[in-house]
């Protein structure tokens, strides 16, 4: 290499960091001939300079500067040719551990990534080296040793099986010979990480899946030659606790190679028995979770059956971890039970005659469920249990009719036991108790209870109407019981478990609900938590209280109260929106109580914004099914102080208080008028007639507020121009009017189109575009409202034009905005690029300049808009005229994204554009597809001339299957981004 510049990467190390004089001396095994790969073990005739104590710098340095900058230089070093030299130099038993892991972690990179440039018959060489260093380390550094170890488990896999068929054997062969250098302890702690490191360094490999396959079946195989050895050092009276646990660790990374099942019995065993020594306790329970939980177990049914007595056996160790509030050792057995039962629960229970074993084992389980204590403080092990309980369920029902009903009579009775047990579970703690918790535990509680719930539901499927009835006797009887007074605790968590099944199980057939209905009002609710319960139970049974709407009053009149309570503010807001969703058509007798209520903590501002936005949306829903004089009555006295309010804010001088004081009541408007729909749009059919719904004349009441507010707005307007917030919050009522009314919104159009043109030409913004959309697809296609809509149409596109001359860089929510807008106007009126007016060559031309944006969002909705317009070359002559002068540049900017310049994520939307292009102008694409792909490189340097032609012809080819010009294009990106056979393309 005589004339080649020295690595720079390490000229900026030696001149950053001067120290020990000396140049590589190349090792033997690595003499690889002048002019080799580029990181191949090549010969450097250059010194180079490293001072062990700058890499230590480097290491400690506090300033995260530079770090960083260390961080680049030592990885750039080692992926560099050099390293496969400097490495071995680093490893000299004079330098510090820091000093040797970067030389170790440089061998392990330089074999695992860069296996190729090894020349075969250097191969030897190297793994001699690898040994002589690891035998080197083995009563030296840890982390040293474990990067060694890793490194030669790298290249072992690399070789096997072809140039070294029995790896793991010699390994054991190798370090049990006698080396009078190194201890007979510490070669067996180093035999023990290179066999641990050897599966962790499979399952991370970067090796081709057909060679995975390959490797995957060799190591089983050795498994031979490791676990007979494993098995008598785990076995042998005088290993020292820390031997055992490698022991322990080594077979637990063994096992996850699918090792089979009944392989693995003797040294599951063993495990079992190391369960009992403290030190190894954590360790043997990880093995023994590892081995049971292996996909393949099932098929080892003995073997598993063997396994069930030894779990059983370590009830008594559980118990007494419980006693003694040991949640470490009681963790521990819980994982074994779970993962031998939710693993296996199909192949056990399908061993008839062995059902009573598997009952105590689901028994074990349904004690580690309700293991004493509240969650997550007292205890952790419980949430470990709730998803056995699921395959248990499913694997039971799967089961033919006739077996199910056996199944079922033994397991009803443990699923009922179970609910009791959730339930307990879910009680919560004393208010003393709760008020010590941190926000984080109780937010974990939360979870936990929600995870409760998904799990009652669940367990509906398997209990049915009897669980409620049982929820139903239990709670009847704590309320009128008169003996003892129970704790709200109690009621609470019955009251969970009925709301748990009603939010998502239909239950108006249930002839337990009047009953609960009728209970609910008896709760004597002296607690935050169960006023909330309460609330949310109610909740949850508005479809039913729909169909029975008698016994509304008994409900209503709590809702209403827990309004004023800022406490109880999402459970009562969110209960009260649903029952005026579900029960519209039959509130009209507590309209004005519920009007007056709401106004009333509407105007006290107890609620949060959210909160408040929500009761402005379940007034919509109640005054939907009024006549039209009484809505128009409620609007007013419920609008008139925010409008009132609004007219004060809008004579003020522009400031940060009273811009939120504006959002909050232009989103309180939003959010009524997103509702409020007196056509019943949003209904079913067949129940808005069963409901006999009035007919409604007259003005939609909408619309005239609309109307009377108007002229406000536009002041508001005139001096918050500038602030996208408030534009944003004034576009959100029209807009929400618009979705909500449809066809009812008409006398409102042609005053919002100019409103929406004075605005976009002063100062544009996305929103204006995303309403100008909205009223396109609503109102294009009707004569009356086009001349408007075309004429704000042409102005924002216009605008719009303006922006991109001036760089639009700065604005892609616009640009994003604006390409949604074209694709809107071509779908629902292509008429509108016939306009005189309209510069179709320049649409065409920002069309192709988004797809460019780094924004995917921007690139997604330019790529819609492509999608449209070609289809529309051959009705549109302005756009065939633009598609013939300028497709050439669009399908350049296509393919530039496919060679790398989009996301990944974007390929299906690219792969669209083509199938346009191919399909309504193929004859174009044709020629257009050759001369772009012609220039060297393009679009990418990674793809030859072969594979573009291939890719081109492919594309050609299919003008019918959008799926299979998807998959070419994946494909080419792909081989274009030189990932093509790679890990990372296994989701893709």
């Amino acid at each position: 290499m005589v004339g080649k510049k020295p690595c720079p990467v390490l000229c900026q190390l030696v001149c950053r960091f001067p120290g020990l004089r000396g140049g590589f001396v190349p090792l033997p095994l690595l003499t690889g001939a002048p002019g080799q790969g580029q990181n191949g073990p090549a010969r450097p005739r250059a010194h180079l300079q490293l001072s062990p104590q700058a890499l230590h710098q480097l290491y400690y340095d506090p300033s995260i500067e530079n770090k960083n900058l260390a961080q680049k230089w030592l990885m750039q070093a080692q992926v560099s040719p050099q390293a496969w030299h400097f490495s071995w130099l680093l490893l000299n038993m004079d330098k510090v551990p820091e000093i040797q892991y970067f030389g170790a972690s440089a061998l392990h990179i330089k074999i695992s990534r860069y296996w190729n440039d090894i020349p075969a018959d250097q191969y030897e060489s190297l793994k001699s080296q690898l040994f002589a260093q690891i035998a080197r380390f083995a009563g030296g550094s840890k982390i040293v040793l474990t990067r060694l170890c890793v490194a030669l488990a790298s290249l072992a896999l690399s070789m096997m099986p072809e140039a070294w068929p029995c790896a793991v054997a010699d390994m054991v062969r190798m370090f049990q010979a006698e080396d009078a250098n190194v201890d007979g302890r510490a070669r067996c702690l180093a035999l023990l990480e290179l066999l641990t490191v050897l599966p962790e360094e499979f399952q991370t490999s970067r090796l081709p899946q057909y060679r995975k396959g390959q490797v995957r079946s060799v190591l089983a195989q050795e498994c031979g030659s490791v676990f007979p050895l494993l098995g008598q050092l785990l076995q042998q009276q005088d290993s020292p606790g820390f031997i055992k646990q490698k022991v322990l660790k080594c077979f637990s990374s063994w096992v996850q190679l699918e090792i089979p099942l009944m392989d693995c019995e003797s040294l599951i065993q063993a495990a079992f028995a190391s369960l009992q020594d403290p030190e190894l306790f954590d360790t043997a329970v990880e093995a023994i979770v590892n081995a049971i939980s292996q996909p393949d177990a099932q098929r080892y049914v003995n073997t598993l059956l063997k396994l069930i007595p030894l779990v059983l056996g370590l009830q008594e160790q559980l118990r007494q971890a419980v006693q003694s509030g040991d949640m470490e050792t009681s963790h521990g057995i819980c994982r074994i039970a779970v993962a031998l039962g939710e693993n296996h629960s199909r192949a056990l229970l399908d061993q008839v005659e062995h059902w009573q074993s598997f009952l105590a084992l689901v028994n074990m389980i349904m004690f580690c469920t309700g293991i004493p204590g509240h969650y997550p403080v007292n205890e952790t092990t419980s949430s470990l249990t709730l998803t056995f309980w699921y395959t248990l369920q499913d694997d039971i029902l799967s089961f033919e009719p006739d077996k199910q009903a056996v199944y079922q009579q033994v397991y009803r009775p443990v699923y009922f036991q179970l609910v009791d047990v959730l339930l307990h579970k879910a009680q919560f703690p004393s208010d003393e108790e709760y008020g010590f918790w941190s926000s984080d535990e109780k937010e974990q509680f939360r979870i936990y209870r929600v995870d409760i719930s998904d799990t009652l539901m669940y367990v509906y499927e398997m209990l049915g109407a009897e669980l409620l009835s049982s929820l139903y006797d239990k709670l009847g009887r704590l309320l009128t019981s008169t003996e003892q007074p129970s704790s709200w605790q109690h009621t609470e968590a019955l009251l969970y478990g009925f709301q748990s099944i009603a939010e998502t199980i239909d239950v108006n057939y249930s002839d337990v609900v009047p009953g609960l209905i009728g209970l609910i009002p008896r709760i004597s609710i002296s607690n935050v938590q169960l006023a909330d319960t309460v609330m949310f139970t109610i909740g949850a049974l508005s479809e039913w209280l729909a169909d029975h709407p008698v016994m509304i009053n008994n409900v209503l009149p709590l809702v209403l109260q827990a309004l004023g309570n800022p406490e109880l503010s999402i459970s009562s807001v969110s209960t009260l929106k649903k029952i005026c969703r579900e029960c519209k058509y039959d509130l009209p007798p507590y309209a004005a109580n519920i009007v007056a209520v709401s106004q009333e903590v509407l105007m006290k501002q107890i609620h949060k914004t959210s909160q408040c936005m929500w009761l402005m949306q379940a007034l919509g829903f109640l005054l939907s099914a009024l006549q039209v004089e009484e809505i128009l009555k409620n609007l007013h006295s419920l609008i008139s102080p925010y409008i009132q309010q609004l007219e004060k804010l809008a004579d003020e001088t522009p400031n940060p208080s009273n811009k939120l004081a504006i959002i909050h009541i232009l989103g309180l408007l939003s959010s009524l008028f997103t509702t409020l729909d007196i056509s019943h749009h949003d209904d079913d059919h067949e129940a808005a007639e069963a409901k006999k719904l009035p007919l409604q004349q007259g003005p939609n009441p909408v619309v005239v507020v609309l109307q009377q507010v108007f002229q406000l707005i536009q002041k508001v307007l005139s001096k918050w121009l500038n602030d996208a917030q408030v534009v944003e919050s004034v576009c959100a009522i029209f807009e929400k009017s618009v979705k909500t009314l449809l066809d009812d919104f008409a006398p409102m159009v042609p005053q919002l189109c100019e409103m929406l043109g004075q605005m976009y030409s002063t100062i544009p913004q996305a929103s204006a575009i995303d309403l100008t959309r909205q009223l396109v697809h609503i109102f294009a296609n009707e004569p009356a409202h086009f001349p408007p809509i075309k004429a704000v149409f042409l102005l924002v596109t216009s605008v719009t034009l303006t922006l991109f001359q001036q760089g639009p860089r700065d604005h892609p929510d616009i640009v994003d905005s604006f390409m949604q807008l074209l694709a809107q106007a071509l779908k629902r009126k292509p008429d509108l690029f016939l306009c005189s007016n309209l510069d179709v060559k320049a649409v065409f031309q920002c069309g192709v300049l988004s797809l460019k944006f780094p924004e995917a969002p921007t690139v997604r909705a330019s790529c819609g808009f492509f999608t449209e317009l070609l289809p529309r070359c051959g009705e549109i002559p302005p756009v065939g005229q633009v598609v013939h002068d300028e497709g050439k540049v669009l399908l350049q900017a296509v393919l530039e994204g496919i060679g790398g310049q989009a996301s990944r994520s974007l390929m299906d939307h690219f792969a669209e554009i083509l199938f346009a292009l191919n399909k309504h102008c193929f004859s174009h694409l044709s020629l257009w597809i050759k001369e772009v792909l012609q220039p060297d490189g393009f679009p990418s340097a990674r793809v030859s001339p072969e594979q573009k032609d291939t890719f081109s012809q492919q594309i050609l080819r299919e003008r019918v299957n959008k799926r299979r010009v998807k998959e070419m294009v994946k494909e080419f990106t792909l081989l274009c981004r030189g990932l093509h056979g790679t890990e990372y393309t296994a989701d893709y």
